[in-house]
């Protein structure tokens, strides 16, 4: 029998779920809406049935473990706690439905971590015992590994990195503060850098044709890409201040690499090669030329149900 675990991917309006071996191949996957399932039971309920299913339509194959990526999860309790976009309010012990439902072992951590972990096993630090995964999508998640392991710290909640403060008194931030790292180094950080460059700067710009709603960091990189002044301005700033957050993240756990990932990450060089050029001025002498700045080893399309995967067989170990 070949041994699988069920890697589940769980989102505000859909979780995506999927069977994969040790060698990091899926060999099923599937998925059902969040939202249809207001009740945290019947979500589970559901989510097992999918799972149980699943198996079943492979022959030769033998659920070991389950691995979940979520919002706001705590590796230490095996809860989501208080988390935003989830109907579920408060604190939802839900490592503890599922073992109520299925008899494998069950981990959840939060998807920054949970990609940490993926990128260790099946992602570029497979040699790596020292290692940070910054995921700049909408907002900048963070998973730090020092000696091997992840860094959960005393509350589960450690490696908060997005909401570390590089600007005093700056941009007003989601979780109530203000000049928080995301708010800078993130995608939508970078559409915010540019709406405020549009308004100080004078030059001709293809962006300001583009509605705000419909401004993207993409449609910010292309147009880079084609030499666009305020876009070129924008990344440049932007690789600042994410390099900014860098240095003072390598002060404390002098990592090997920091892998980028997400959606900003697609700026390729143009992000990069500035990003590494601001770290070395920005970090103290001893740690100059230490650190790589690399994109991710992992294929965007599968990250997340491959970190939670990578959870579930590490936790096997």
């Amino acid at each position: 029998m070949k041994e699988v675990v069920a890697a589940i991917d769980l989102g505000g309006t859909n979780t995506v779920f999927g069977l994969v071996e040790k060698t990091g191949k899926i060999i099923a996957e599937d998925r059902l809406r969040t939202t249809d399932y207001p009740e945290i039971n019947n979500f589970v309920s559901a989510l097992v049935a999918a799972i149980n299913r699943l198996s079943k339509s492979k022959a030769g194959i033998k659920l070991v473990g389950i691995g979940i990526g979520a919002p706001n999860a705590n590796y230490h309790r095996g809860t989501i706690e208080l988390a935003p976009n989830l109907a579920w309010k408060g604190i939802v012990p839900i490592v503890e439905y599922f073992r109520k439902k299925i008899d494998v072992p069950v981990a959840i951590t939060n998807d920054a971590k949970a990609a940490a972990i993926g990128e260790m096993i099946f992602g570029g630090a497979k040699k790596m015992k020292n290692f940070i995964v910054l995921t700049l999508g909408t907002g900048l998640g963070s998973g730090i590994v020092v000696n091997g392991e992840v860094l959960y710290g005393h509350t589960g909640f450690a490696g908060e990195l997005g909401h570390t403060i590089i600007v005093s008194g700056g941009r007003d931030c989601g979780c109530g503060r203000q000049g928080c790292f995301e708010t800078y180094g993130s995608a939508s950080g970078l559409v915010r850098t540019v709406l405020n460059l549009l308004s100080e700067m004078k030059e001709e710009s293809t962006l300001r044709d583009i509605p705000p709603s419909q401004l993207t960091a993409k449609k910010i990189a292309d147009e880079a890409a084609k030499n666009d002044p305020i876009a070129l301005e924008a990344l440049d700033y932007t690789a600042e201040m994410i390099a900014f957050g860098i240095a003072n993240a390598v002060g404390f756990s002098s990592p090997e690499a920091i892998f980028l990932f997400g959606g900003l990450a697609k700026a390729g060089e143009m992000l990069f090669a500035p990003i590494r050029e601001y770290v070395n001025q920005s970090v103290m002498p001893i740690f100059k030329g230490t650190v790589k700045i690399l994109p991710s080893g992992i294929p965007e399309n599968n990250a997340a149900v491959l970190g939670a995967a990578a959870l579930a067989w590490n936790e096997l170990k």
